[in-house]
C-alpha cells in the first residue's frame, strides 16, 4: 500500500532538464510527409519509453494520456511498434510537450509540472489528460498559444 501511494506521488514528478528541441531529442520530424509516414506506420513502441523518461512520469501516466489499455500496451511492447490512432495521440502528447517547453524557455521540469497541474483554462483539467482527442489536444494547444501572447 505504501509503495503504491509512493508510485502515485511520483508520477507526475518532474525531471530533469533536456537541452534542445524535443522533436530533435527524438529524431523526428515536427511536420510533413516524413512524419505522416511515420505515423501511418506506426511509432516504434521505445518511443513511449522515451517520451515517459524524457517527462519523468510513469508509464501508466503516458498510456492513460493517450487512450492505450495495459493490455494493448503489453501487446505493443512484443510488435514493438504502436499502431496509427496510438501513433497519432502519442505526437499529439509530443507536440503540446514541445509548446509547454518552449513556453517555459526549455525546462523540462516546469512544463511537465505544468502538464501534471489542473489548468484554469482547461476548466482545471490537467492538459496530460486531455490528450485522447484531437480537440481535446487543439484546446490545449491553443491555451498554450494564448498564454503566449
Amino acid at each position: 500500500m505504501e509503495a503504491q501511494m509512493l508510485s502515485s506521488i511520483q508520477e507526475c514528478l518532474p525531471g530533469p532538464p533536456t537541452p534542445g528541441n524535443i522533436w530533435s531529442t527524438l529524431g523526428l520530424p515536427s511536420r510533413g510527409t516524413t512524419l505522416h509516414d511515420v505515423i501511418h506506420r506506426g511509432l516504434p513502441y521505445e518511443y513511449f519509453n522515451l517520451i515517459a523518461s524524457i517527462l519523468q512520469v510513469e508509464r501508466k501516466v503516458i498510456s492513460q494520456a493517450i487512450g492505450v489499455s495495459p493490455a494493448s500496451l503489453a501487446r505493443r511492447a512484443k510488435t514493438g511498434r504502436l499502431n496509427t490512432v496510438e501513433s497519432d495521440r502519442l505526437v499529439g502528447l509530443i507536440a503540446v510537450f514541445g509548446q509547454a517547453l518552449s513556453s517555459f524557455e526549455e525546462d523540462v521540469s516546469a512544463a511537465t509540472k505544468w502538464m501534471c497541474s489542473p489548468v484554469r483554462g482547461l476548466g482545471s483539467r490537467r492538459p496530460i489528460d486531455m490528450l485522447c482527442t484531437r480537440v481535446e489536444t487543439n484546446a490545449v494547444l491553443d491555451l498554450i498559444g494564448r498564454l503566449e501572447r
